[in-house]
Order: structure tokens, then C-alpha cells, then sequence
């Protein structure tokens, strides 16, 4: 039985969800979603979210309300009659009004296997902090920061080789198939939830510019895990000395290499760096001003030898 659904969601990541909901037949009657901001060539022209332009190719009714918070937001909320909304990575606090205001609930898909990783980047710290796995929940919300009765679920091993955007295009796709699952056995009546446990609670905060320069004193797969988690944004980078003058440089992908030698060493023509234990191999990088390159072309403008350092 399809449910009449208000959708809010804002970037890449909610877009399939809305579209497997509608390709389910389910009845979407409003999309929720951040207002258009300046952006373009010259940042002048405004730009609707993902989401939005979604929507909009859908026929679907679209609203971008700066709060949620008063009176007359929530009478418009509450005036679609839905019976549910789905939340996909809205990015505006729901306050409690709100939550109620849909017969069913509101249910939020979130990208990680919480507890671990409430909060605004969960994809970015699973990578950066070398977790085994991810994946996706579905949540019933309440106004704590991700901390509603959990419905359902799906895993997702994370491996080396994973950039924080291949992780976050995996999770979006097998996120919309759980949220399709959530949502039928919701319209049957047979969704159940279960409360999260209090063990094993960490917080997502949202990444900082600050913390994206590389430490090569740490080991290896630290590196990498720490490189991969800020691919392809806000990049990972280093400085390299002795290019006319140091350059940043974005290191993109990587991969476990072996080798030592002094932290951010180069140790071969093939752009090997040493760490504090063991060493990575650039495959993908970006130099300050320039567009993304492999390595082997990387080196065609800037040769560097054995003894080069990165800082």
C-alpha cells in the first residue's frame, strides 16, 4: 500500500532514496529541501540543491524554508496530511513539532551503523579512523542528534582502496533500497524498531579545514585511511619542498607501498612516500591550482627523485 510521503533531503546522497520512493509508488506530495545559493562560473547565479532539481524533473512541489521552528511552517508541515516523512541528510534541525506532525512518524537514513557516528560526517570519520565496516540505518527520529529507536539496517565492509566518495556512493544507493524495505513494511504495519544502545556512542563532527594536513610520522595505513577520508573534499594534502617554491599539494587516492625512510620522504620514481612505519604510493593528486591527475602525469610536469620531500 503506497504512503503519502513529505520527502527532505538536500545533496547527491538523498536523491536516490526520493527516486526509489517514487518508483515504488509511493505518493510524494511535498519535497523539503536548503535554499539555493550562489554558485556558477562567477558565483552569481543561484543553484538549486540535488534534491531539489530532482524534484522539480519529477513535478513535484518544492519548498526551502529557512526554519522549522514557527507557527506558521509547522501548520504548513502539517496541512500536506502525510502520513510519514523520510529524512535523507536534510541538514536543518526538525524540532519536536514537526515530528509529530505526520501520522506514522518521521524516519531518517543515516550513514553509519549507529551509535557509532551520530552526527554531521560519519562516512569521512569511519574511513579516517580505520573502521572495518559501515553502513546504513534507518531510524525513527526524535530530537536528539541521531539518537531515534533504530528500524533497520545494512552493512557495508569498507576497504583500503575506498575514497570517502566512493564510500558515500555506495551507502546513497544501498540507503534508498533500505529505506523502499523500511517504508513498505511501515505502510503493512510491520516495521519494528529498537532502541540504540548507550555503548559504543562516538559524534561525527563535521570536518575541519584544519585537520586535513597529512602527518607522515603516523603509520601507513593511517595515512592512507586519513587521505581516502577526505577524498576527493576537502583533500588531504601536504606541501612538497623544492619546486621553485613549496607546493600544496592534494593527495587523492593512495595505496599501501612498501619501504621506509624519513617521514614524507619520496623513496622512488614512482612517488612512494615513507611514513612513520611503512610507506604509500600516490595514484592520485592535485596541485594547488590545477585540475585532479594521476601520478604518472603528475611527474611529467614535476620530476621528482628519490630524496624529495614532502612536509
Amino acid at each position: 500500500m503506497p504512503l503519502r510521503l513529505i520527502f527532505m533531503g538536500t545533496p547527491d546522497f538523498s536523491v536516490p532514496t526520493l527516486l526509489e520512493l517514487v518508483a515504488h509508488g509511493h505518493e510524494i506530495v511535498a519535497v523539503y529541501t536548503r535554499a539555493p545559493k550562489p554558485g556558477g562560473r562567477r558565483g552569481l547565479q543561484l543553484q538549486p540543491t540535488p534534491v531539489e532539481e530532482a524534484a522539480r524533473k519529477l513535478g513535484i512541489p518544492v519548498l526551502t524554508p529557512k526554519t522549522l521552528k514557527t507557527q506558521e511552517a509547522v501548520d504548513e508541515f502539517s496541512a500536506f496530511d502525510a502520513d510519514a516523512a523520510v529524512v535523507v541528510a536534510y541538514g536543518m534541525i526538525l524540532p519536536q513539532a514537526i515530528l509529530d506532525a505526520p501520522k506514522l512518524g518521521c524516519y531518517n537514513l543515516h550513514a553509519s551503523l549507529l551509535p557509532r557516528w551520530r552526527g554531521a560526517a560519519p562516512i569521512n570519520r569511519a574511513i579516517m579512523e580505520g573502521d572495518a565496516e559501515s553502513g546504513v540505518m534507518v531510524m525513527k527520529m526524535d530530537v536528539g542528534l541521531d539518537t531515534g529507536d533504530v528500524a533497520m539496517a545494512e552493512r557495508l565492509a569498507i576497504t583500503d582502496d575506498m575514497t570517502a566518495v566512493d564510500l558515500h556512493d555506495r551507502l546513497s544507493r544501498l540507503g534508498a533500497d533500505l529505506m523502499v524495505r523500511a517504508m513498505a513494511a511501515l505502510a503493512r504495519g510491520g516495521l519494528q524498531l529498537k532502541k540504540q544502545s548507550e555503548d559504543g556512542v562516538t559524534y561525527a563532527a563535521k570536518i575541519d579545514k584544519a585537520e586535513a594536513r597529512i602527518d607522515w610520522s603516523k603509520p601507513a595505513r593511517a595515512v592512507l585511511r586519513h587521505i581516502h577520508g577526505l577524498s576527493p573534499f576537502p583533500g588531504a594534502w601536504a606541501e612538497l619542498a623544492g619546486v621553485s617554491e613549496n607546493a600544496r599539494v592534494k593527495i587523492l587516492r593512495c595505496e599501501l607501498a612498501k619501504g621506509s625512510g624519513a617521514p614524507g620522504e619520496v623513496l622512488d620514481d614512482k612517488l612512494t612516500i615513507a611514513c612513520g612505519e611503512g610507506a604509500i604510493r600516490i595514484i592520485e593528486l592535485q596541485r594547488e591550482g590545477k585540475g585532479r591527475m594521476q601520478t604518472a602525469d603528475f611527474l611529467r610536469g614535476v620530476p621528482l627523485k628519490a630524496g624529495a620531500k614532502f612536509s
